[in-house]
């Protein structure tokens, strides 16, 4: 399923800076960025549930915030991609 993941960091806090680059880093490894504090990841029930295990040790709730919007499998008729930045078919192979 598509599991579009937002999240917003207060840096002005004690480590917030640290939790910035941590939430990206995890985030990064399950999906593309496709703004600044937006990822979109193509989960399973299991890589979800890690994930957000993650996440939630690293933010501080009190400070932080983070939003997950399950899109679901058919997905690809519910994202609609305007502007500069290309839009990467997430399920292709990444070739470097």
């Amino acid at each position: 399923m598509l599991v579009l993941i937002t999240y917003d960091v207060k840096t002005s806090s004690p480590g917030g800076t640290k939790r910035l680059r941590r939430v990206s880093k995890s985030c990064q490894n399950y999906g593309q960025r496709v703004q600044n504090s937006v990822f979109e990841c193509v989960l399973d029930a299991t890589q979800l549930a890690i994930l957000k295990h993650e996440l939630f040790e690293i933010i501080d709730p009190e400070n932080d915030s983070l939003r997950f919007y399950r899109l679901g499998n058919n997905y690809k008729n519910k994202v609609e991609h305007v502007g500069a930045k290309p839009s990467l078919q997430i399920e292709d192979p990444l070739i470097f």
